[in-house]
């Protein structure tokens, strides 16, 4: 799932006194609605698995693939799209996002094997991270500071964390005619969204202050590392630990990866600040946001293929089935601020993880023929109630006590840990299939238990430091 993250802006916003003018209700459009599709890519990918899998010849241990990839794109490049946005300017990356995202989704759409999808689900991947966190800062410095502002981000706010369950019935219901039309719809918005952005996003001019380097270097060992470590972790099924392919594989994820933080520690701006890492509030939330997420995605995963290859249910009565899982966050995201306000982040955090590692654990009895009221439904909603409790309150932790100058770059580095969980709990799903239902299950029960030890860190007293402020 993906919620916004906080971006700085170059200008200084409007005042507060500023009229909310029409072109402001069109931007927001634009921005929510950009929002709204990056939000909705991983779900109408997952429902659509065993059709894309049936028309493309693809083996159950691949299909993962089409969801892995978008999220390689976004997680690992995440920062590196923050720093290309900060380094050319919001207005112009936005707009070329856009437009490579539409053309993308066209060849997804006509993709006829896994590698070229898989290729454009990393290049929408990346797109989303050039998109996703800038959409904010454009309301930062374009809209007045107060109730208008205010507005704005819970209006955006809201399509992001709509975007999944709205995902969910569009797959649904398109893959019912074909798979290839859930993968080409946002083409066309996306370029409306782009005609649209061409006349009412604000332009902006990077500070001339702003030291240049990209470290391109950094993004591409980080991706690169990742992508092998996935291909490695879903090779054992079929070569084995020792087959020379899977153990090459591992060998370059680890030197790519050790290369990464090399990097990172010698360049003079890195992308990624590992003393960030430092940061109690900020290692729990990322941590506890990629258990959430992982398990989530990886639980979708397996359950799409199995309700629709083993149990015979359409994608659309799929769908349905998940909804009670997305729609909790949606109906509360205008709602959460609030709750964390008055409980605080760490309360509602342990409170939250809870509740899907028992989810989880009541998915072991699922068994053939599938009873959704008994077997699935109990799942989805305690999932659900974890993720409406949880999920906003880990974002405003590990942003909380971050000097301002560094919320860009904590923002960045927590959304993508959130789709860094989903890429390895992903791979270690789709790596146990071949062993059966239930192997992969306990794996998903004991992310989400992580999760919960995580969480449990932040309200338990501690036994060492007594003499240090306690975060929250």
């Amino acid at each position: 799932m993906t919620l916004p993250t906080s971006t700085p802006s170059h200008h200084r916003p409007p005042s507060a006194d500023a009229a909310w003018r029409p072109a402001l209700w069109g931007l927001l459009f634009v921005l929510a609605g950009n929002m709204l599709i990056d939000a909705l890519e991983v779900s109408v990918a997952i429902v659509a698995l065993p059709a894309v899998g049936d028309d493309l010849g693809l083996p159950a241990g691949e299909q993962h693939w089409v969801v892995t990839g978008f999220a390689v794109g976004f997680g690992a490049l995440m920062l590196f799209g923050t720093r290309v946005v900060a380094l050319l300017g919001r207005r112009r990356v936005y707009l070329a996002a856009l437009l490579v995202f539409a053309a993308a989704s066209l060849a997804s759409a006509l993709a006829d094997s896994l590698v070229p999808l898989v290729a454009t689900r990393l290049v929408k991947g990346f797109c989303a991270a050039l998109t996703a966190p800038t959409g904010l800062a454009i309301i930062a410095a374009t809209f007045p500071e107060g109730r208008a502002r205010s507005r704005a981000v819970s209006v955006y706010t809201l399509f992001g964390a709509s975007g999944f369950s709205a995902g969910l019935l569009l797959s649904g219901l398109l893959t019912e005619e074909s798979w290839r039309w859930t993968f080409a719809f946002p083409a066309p918005v996306a370029l409306l969204l782009f005609l649209c952005g061409l006349r009412l996003i604000p332009r902006d001019t990077p500070p001339e202050s702003l030291r240049r380097g990209y470290d391109a270097a950094g993004a591409v060992t980080l991706s690169g590392g990742t992508l092998f470590l996935v291909y490695a972790i879903t090779s054992v099924p079929t070569t084995g630990w020792h087959h020379a392919r899977t153990l090459a594989a591992f060998a370059a994820a680890a030197a790519l990866l050790v290369l990464f933080v090399r990097i990172e520690l010698t360049v003079p701006h890195p992308l990624m600040r590992l003393e960030l890492l430092a940061h109690r509030p900020l290692l729990r939330s990322a941590l506890g946001a990629a258990a959430l997420n992982g398990s989530y995605l990886g639980l979708l995963l397996l359950s799409t293929l199995r309700l629709q290859q083993s149990a015979g249910w359409s994608p659309l009565r799929t769908a349905l089935a998940f909804l009670p899982a997305a729609a909790p966050l949606a109906l509360s995201a205008l709602h959460s601020g609030r709750m964390v306000a008055r409980f605080g982040p760490a309360r509602l955090i342990a409170l939250g993880a809870v509740f899907p590692p028992l989810g989880y654990a009541w998915y072991l009895r699922l068994d053939t023929p599938v009873s959704y009221a008994a077997d699935v439904l109990p799942t989805m909603l305690l999932v659900g109630a974890g993720f409406a409790l949880s999920f906003t309150a880990l974002h405003i932790q590990a942003t909380s006590a971050v000097p301002a100058d560094r919320q860009a770059a904590v923002g960045g580095l927590y959304q993508s840990a959130v789709q860094m969980g989903a890429v390895l709990t992903l791979a270690l799903v789709a790596a146990l299939q071949p062993a059966g239902h239930r192997p992969a299950v306990l794996l998903i029960t004991a992310v989400g238990v992580l999760g919960l030890l995580v969480a449990l860190t932040g309200v338990l007293p501690r036994t060492t430091d007594r003499h240090t402020p306690e975060e929250t």
